[in-house]
């Protein structure tokens, strides 16, 4: 008997593209003796267990197995549980996060709703007995307590008492809409600003927001496969309408609460917190519109706040990884668009210049600054796609990754993790430096792919549109080859990264016979904010920069443009709604998964930072817009195929733009396909949901192209 071979899609889905089995979510102990991190078992393995790298042994060990503590039981998560993982994109199991004191010698996680500490030298873990479902447990610095969040509630848990006598609630919730320590949806899905406590770097207090959701407009999301359940009611704040109200207090450890005063009808973003031993509480609040932040010290004491940076643009201003924090000098460190260049900045002082476009900072020492970072206008050469990092400071700069590739890093102790993926190897690699030598390698059980990106990264036009171009693998480099575009093309989603494992999907369509083009175009990150701001007021200069892309490939490339279609998800879902609306002449058929078609109906922070208040710009939303009030959005004859593909309890772009789409479409006389995902939300994690959305697309590709 013969087995079948698991197909590429199968397998794709099974493996989560690729990521299960993956170490990630590193934590480097201060004195260097250790690290830990998430990983599952095998490649297809959803449930991550908490591990230990010693060094300088370079043993790796459990800390934690969920199995083990659970007893073989399946997780059971709260509805803020499974929101929460939403808002991250978190497709795993098990544990899924973790937090550590100071010296990373305890970790704290939940786990189905219960709270375990794990003691990572000793190797032991135990359980603290809480009756709630547990969210977020953080260790206070000095290892003694645990901070957590049941039913929006902020409770502290002593580990000298495993009983659960010695719970007991900082801070209650006055009513249903109120949560203490939890991010707002804005918070969480925007900001990535995914926690909503932080303790003193002493121990003895914490700073806690506060969020009330009652301003935000209500709305329903049905599950139409099961007419017996109720409909989800959840708080969603459309662009132009109220935000959660944040707040922000310093607690004691016996709860006594002092408000951190600011101007929150001016700055009612609360966009970063950062409190460590070099300075005062920090934290960064902008406006509604995000065109003006300001960088605040707290008196935790008093409350009282201290202006000690403030920034304004004519776009935006956007939020980074990292910072804003202090320098161990006690010099506020902060990213920042100066001269046409994204800086890292030091004090008053610009470190960096146009060579570089800084990303991220990755952690700050005595001696430097670690960032991460792609070239910048001015660099040396292009590096397309190419992420490094670098070691600054006020002598210069020194690149600490060398292989072209997506590289990142976390660091303390004289000891940094450097994560790796190339274009040449599948998935990632991850070394542990010590003194800039490698002092152990951490294992990946991640699947190999057994299929390798035939990849060109090029750029396309007068504008040097960074691309990635995907051929077949048996192409014999002369016949002329029907297109697919696949790009994300927007905010926040960079597609041509000189990564493996980042163009599977695009190579596996390339097989099935396309020439397949990743465009990055104005409106993505990574090269200067200039061009990431070139989508202000108008996204629609996205579309442009895909066809500029498009026509100067075609000039060097077979590619044939009697037959080109475009694909995407989310941002590039709406893309390929509007390229097949708006430019028939171009594209000849479209498969926009879960897109935005009515900007009027996506949240405020997003929406609002590129289009402006809805009722202030509304000609803005509707040229944007695939539909309006009226129908669809100055569509273009002649017609063209579409399939719109969305998930019914997509709780991030909701079903209902699908379904406006559809109308407007059938209202048009246009005609269409509608694939809805039954319980699917804004992620396709089931597998064989995931696996047969892949298979159908191609099914429709090549019906809409006349290629079958």
């Amino acid at each position: 008997m013969t087995t079948e071979p698991v197909s590429f899609p199968r397998r794709h889905a099974r493996t989560q593209r690729f990521t299960l089995g993956a170490p990630r979510a590193f934590t480097v102990a201060p004195d260097g003796s250790r690290v830990a991190y998430l990983r599952s078992s095998s490649g297809t393995d959803r449930a991550n267990k908490l591990w230990v790298l010693d060094l300088p042994e370079g043993t790796e060990r459990v800390a934690a197995d969920p199995f083990a503590l659970l007893g073989g039981a399946d997780e059971e998560l709260s509805a803020e549980e499974r929101a929460r993982r939403e808002r991250s994109r978190e497709g795993g199991a098990g544990i899924v996060s973790y937090a550590t004191d100071s010296a990373v010698e305890l970790a704290a996680f939940a786990l189905s709703g219960r709270l375990f500490v794990a003691e990572l030298q000793a190797g032991t873990v135990r359980e603290i007995r809480d009756p709630g479902s547990v969210i977020d447990p953080r260790p206070s610095p000095d290892g003694r307590l645990v901070a957590y969040v049941v039913d929006g509630a902020l409770r502290l848990a002593d580990l000298a008492d495993a009983t659960g006598e010695q719970v007991r609630t900082l801070a209650e919730p006055e009513s249903e809409t109120v949560t203490y320590g939890l991010a707002e949806f804005i918070a969480a899905e925007e900001m990535a600003r995914s926690r909503g406590f932080w303790w003193s770097p002493e121990s003895d207090r914490l700073l806690v927001a506060r969020a009330d959701d009652a301003p935000v407009d209500r709305w329903w999301i049905s599950d139409p496969a099961h007419p017996e359940r109720e409909p989800q009611r959840v708080a969603y704040p459309a662009a132009g309408t109220p935000n959660a109200e944040v707040r922000l207090f310093v607690l004691s450890l016996e709860g006594v609460r002092t408000e951190v005063v600011w101007d929150r009808v001016r700055y009612p973003y609360l966009a970063r917190v950062h409190w460590s031993a070099a300075g005062a509480p920090l934290v960064l609040v902008q406006s509604r519109d995000q065109r003006g932040q300001l960088f605040l010290a707290v008196d935790p004491d008093t409350g009282a706040t201290r202006m000690v940076h403030a920034e304004e643009d004519p776009h935006w201003l956007d939020l980074f990884p990292g910072v804003p924090c202090w320098s161990p000098s006690g010099q506020l460190v902060r990213i920042a668009d100066e001269g046409g260049a994204r800086v890292l900045a030091v004090g008053e002082r610009p470190l960096t210049g146009a060579q570089l476009h800084v990303r991220a900072v990755l952690d700050v020492s005595a001696d430097d600054v670690l960032v991460s970072a792609s070239a910048g206008e001015e660099a040396a050469g292009t590096e397309i796609g190419e992420v490094h990092v670098y070691r600054v400071n006020e002598l210069g700069l020194e690149r600490v990754s060398q292989e072209p590739g997506v590289h990142s890093a976390v660091r303390a102790g004289g000891v940094t993790v450097l994560v790796s993926a190339v274009p040449d190897r599948p998935g990632a690699q991850v070394q542990v430096l010590r003194d800039g030598k490698r002092a152990a390698t951490i294992t990946s059980y991640a699947e190999d792919p057994g299929l390798s990106p035939r990849i060109t990264l090029t750029q396309g036009g007068a504008r040097r549109i960074p691309c990635a171009l995907l051929m077949p693998n048996d192409y014999d480099g002369v016949t002329p080859l029907p297109v697919l575009m696949d790009p994300y093309g927007g905010p926040h989603g960079p597609r041509v990264v000189a990564a493996h494992n980042a163009h599977l999907t695009s190579q596996w369509f390339a097989d099935q016979g396309f020439a397949v083009v990743v465009a990055d175009g104005r409106g993505t990150p990574g090269r200067s904010p200039a061009w990431e701001k070139a989508v202000h007021g108008d996204f629609t200069v996205s579309l442009d920069d895909q066809i500029e892309a498009l026509h100067d490939l075609a000039e060097r490339h077979p590619l044939d443009l009697s037959r080109v279609a475009v694909r995407g998800w989310s941002y590039g879902g709406w893309l390929a709604g509007l390229a097949v609306l708006r430019r028939p002449d171009v594209f000849h058929a479209g498969i926009a998964g879960a897109p935005v078609t009515d900007w009027r109906l996506y949240d405020t922070h997003y929406t609002e930072r590129y289009l402006g208040d809805p009722g202030a710009a509304p000609e803005a939303y509707a040229n944007s817009s695939l539909v309006t009030d009226d129908g669809l959005s100055a569509p273009a004859e002649p017609h063209r195929p579409l399939m719109v593909v969305h998930g019914t309890a997509d709780d991030n772009v909701v079903f209902a733009h699908a379904l406006r789409l559809s109308s407007a479409l059938l209202a048009a006389g246009r005609p269409h396909e509608v694939l809805p995902l039954s319980g699917v939300t804004h992620m396709t994690p089931q597998e064989q949901i995931a696996e047969n959305l892949l298979l159908l697309q191609v099914d429709f590709l090549k019906r809409a192209l006349r290629l079958a």
